[in-house]
């Protein structure tokens, strides 16, 4: 499970990368070298009026409802034992959703009625992490990229508007739009790692353009791992990704 990456290109990047995006509303995009979830993030969506734009939204696509209902029976669980009277049907609203950062059962009916082309989006990165499992037990950050110099590539996302829900206890209910990004097999250097799952990386304006505006069944052929070779190591053990530093010309 991917919950880590890295975006440090800025806007005229993705624009020049991906085709006919009509609205930029992300402003400068300053570098993100460590993107949580819950944290937001731009993607690639098409807007209600069919126009391609460039957006921030929050990682973490609404989880299963069952999932937020065991959650909130916990909860009531410890009330009711403390002599509380429980509403159920509040309780449930009010349950702390960080939703689901990447997504690996598409046929699942929770997530078929996002696939498609209006709820299909691109997330840009230049490197993710996998944690990495020492000898002493620890399980630091390994980044992965496409090569040392972290070019610019693609997650194949979905993603949801406006969607009303309580994100954090201390926020109350607010509404965002969410995204989250599909997995697959793992190719095999990320396998070494973690052996169950990799993010489904789109590396051509082809592929961009399939996962976008084909029909799901032709789109989701796109989820399966990148070539063995295709991603290398380029950093270990740190929280962050920073950008390459520009050598100075001094």
């Amino acid at each position: 499970m991917c919950n880590l990456y890295s975006h440090t290109k800025g806007p005229q990047a993705i624009g020049e990368f991906v085709r006919d995006i009509g609205r930029f509303l992300v402003g400068n995009l300053p570098p993100q070298p460590g993107i949580y979830p819950d944290y937001s993030a731009p993607i690639v969506r098409a807007a209600v009026d069919g126009v391609r734009e460039l957006v921030m939204a929050r990682w973490g696509m609404p989880s299963p409802r069952k999932v937020v209902e065991e959650a909130a029976e916990k909860r009531a669980a410890k009330l009711r034992a403390k002599g509380a009277e429980v509403d159920m049907a509040d309780m449930i609203r009010r349950e702390p959703d960080l939703g689901v950062t990447n997504v690996r059962n598409a046929a699942s009916p929770h997530w078929r009625r996002w696939l498609g082309t209006e709820s299909r989006c691109l997330v840009p990165f230049t490197s993710f992490s996998e944690p990495e499992p020492l000898p002493d037990g620890r399980r630091p950050p390994a980044w992965f990229a496409l090569d040392e110099s972290r070019p610019l590539a693609f997650f194949a996302g979905i993603h949801v508007p406006g969607w009303t829900s309580v994100r954090k206890m201390k926020e109350g209910e607010t509404t965002n739009d969410l995204y989250a990004f599909l997995t697959c097999n793992p190719n095999s250097e990320v396998g070494a790692l973690h052996p169950k799952a990799m993010p489904v990386i789109l590396t051509t304006r082809d592929d961009c353009e399939t996962w976008l505006m084909a029909p799901a069944p032709i789109a989701l052929e796109l989820q399966r791992p990148l070539p063995d070779g295709a991603l290398r190591i380029v950093a270990r053990g740190e929280k962050e990704d920073p950008p390459l530093a520009v050598p100075s010309l001094v």
